[in-house]
């Protein structure tokens, strides 16, 4: 068996599985091994388990007792050293994940702020006094919850597990990290930075291993205390029942099939070139993806020439190149499904306008693809396809846009282009999504709540609202002798 270069972080230390199993990680970009990773099992899983259950010791450990200030200031000390070793984690997130080396440069400093924003929010996040009928005095405390189990996706390795790692050590939780098998490398080094910041080395544990076992150990454990995920909505159902079991706090942020509203009194031009990375950016590697692009008939044909044109114009290439615009999907089986979802849509009558090609080169590269003529009853537009798929759909009138953008299982995040102020809050109060944007694609912000509705998702991160998933209050009255 193959020795690891790349160690499990258990209590603060790199190191091997105790069974010695390993992984072989592929980059995207050739095929080609990159890295041997340590593959954690059930010994692994128990032993930071346990550390992870001493080091909480019911609020009492080093880093539940330590204070609110002094938390604060090892979270800035974690996003300094992000910053330290930029250069590193970024070609490390750029070879594991794909991301052309821009974006990912961009997730690390992405990283480091959601560190810096959280580093200021343990000693405003407290409890406070209420006035009661009944003579005497009552507050309310905000405690840590307990150790974490945080499992994140392949698609922003780094970047999504800053968005859990920093709320639940800012409320002063022990956290186990498990990142996804395709792409462990950065979350492995993030265990290093947080104990270099001066995070306790027994509340820091990173497993990589799959989730059907790793996952299921951390989910099913009565003494995880709260389980934070991203990913698929299956997934996603199969942890809420597990962790039923032993009422476990969830929260989840799930798949979505999420919609740009063009109306014909938006700037069609701005629309157009600025919606195709809105849905091709990390190769639509990205559950908020506008992979459905509704757009009003009277401007239908005009926005979709101009759309497969700007589209056209995307650089597909090595992620390590600068003038790279959309890297290499992140493995065979993700390009395969994306192929196979072309096909069910032109089946279904659906026209393919461009793209959708596979270059003769090594590596997982797909060409962004333009469809038209969709209906939203087609697959391609119900599904989650999770790849460079844009489906272009006509409406008739703002009635038929909600009807159809609402008339979706998922419910993450949006779009809206209208040049009418009124319109984009009138119909903004109608979609159902938890997040959205109006003449813009970017809609997730450290200081805003995120998160889904309908099968996207349970709970909110980011914002302060994040910090209520990973904390608990408690109500203590004081009677009047």
């Amino acid at each position: 068996m193959p020795t690891a270069d790349h160690l499990l972080v258990v209590a603060g230390e790199r190191v091997p599985a105790v069974e010695g199993g390993t992984t072989t990680v592929l980059a995207p970009a050739t095929g080609e091994p990159l890295a041997t990773v340590a593959r954690a099992g059930a010994p692994d899983v128990e032993r930071a388990v346990a550390t992870a259950h001493a080091a909480f010791a019911d609020g009492r450990g080093a880093w539940p007792a330590t204070s609110a200030t002094v938390r604060g200031r090892v979270l800035g000390r974690v996003a300094d050293l992000l910053r330290e070793r930029a250069s590193d984690l970024a070609r490390l997130e750029a070879e594991n994940a794909g991301h052309p080396i821009g974006d990912a440069e961009w997730e690390v400093e992405a990283a480091a702020r959601t560190f810096e924003f959280y580093a200021g929010a343990p000693n405003k996040h407290h409890g406070s006094t209420i006035p009661v009928m009944d003579p005497g005095l009552a507050i309310t405390l905000r405690e840590p919850v307990g150790p974490c189990a945080l499992i994140v996706p392949w698609n922003f390795p780094l970047l999504i597990a800053s968005w859990k790692v920093a709320p639940a050590l800012a409320c002063g939780n022990p956290i186990i990290l498990k990142p996804a098998s395709l792409t462990p490398l950065t979350a492995l080094a993030l265990g290093d930075v947080l104990v270099d910041a001066g995070v306790p080395p027994e509340a820091v544990h990173v497993l990589a291993g799959p989730g059907s076992q790793v996952g299921d150990l951390l989910v099913g454990d009565p003494r995880i205390a709260k389980v934070g995920f991203t990913g698929e909505t299956a997934t996603g159902a199969h942890i809420l029942r597990t962790s039923s079991e032993n009422i476990t706090r969830v929260s989840l942020e799930l798949g979505g099939k999420s919609a740009a509203v063009v109306f014909a009194d938006a700037d069609l031009q701005r629309a157009a070139a600025s919606i195709p990375m809105a849905v091709f950016g990390n190769a639509g590697q990205d559950c908020c993806a506008r992979s459905r692009i509704l757009v009003e008939r009277s401007a239908y044909d005009d926005f979709v020439t101009a759309f497969a044109a700007a589209t056209a114009e995307i650089t597909v290439g090595e992620p390590l190149d600068r003038d790279t615009q959309m890297g290499p999907m992140v493995s065979e089986g993700q390009r395969r499904t994306s192929l196979d979802y072309l096909a069910i849509g032109v089946e279904e009558g659906a026209r393919l306008v461009r793209g959708g090609e596979v270059p003769d080169r090594p590596g997982f590269f797909l060409s962004p693809a333009v469809v038209a003529d969709v209906d939203n009853s087609m697959r391609i537009a119900r599904e989650e396809i999770f790849g460079p798929v844009a489906s272009v759909i006509p409406f008739d009138d703002e009635d038929d846009a909600i009807r159809i953008a609402n008339d979706s299982p998922y419910g993450l995040s949006g779009s809206l282009w209208t040049g009418s102020a009124t319109r984009a809050i009138r119909v903004a109060r109608r979609l159902r999504a938890g997040t959205l944007s109006v003449n813009s694609n970017s809609s997730v912000r450290v200081e805003t709540p995120f998160g889904g509705m309908k099968r996207s998702g349970l709970g909110r991160e980011l914002g302060l609202a994040a910090l209520d998933h990973y904390s608990e209050q408690r109500t203590v009255f004081f009677a009047e002798d």
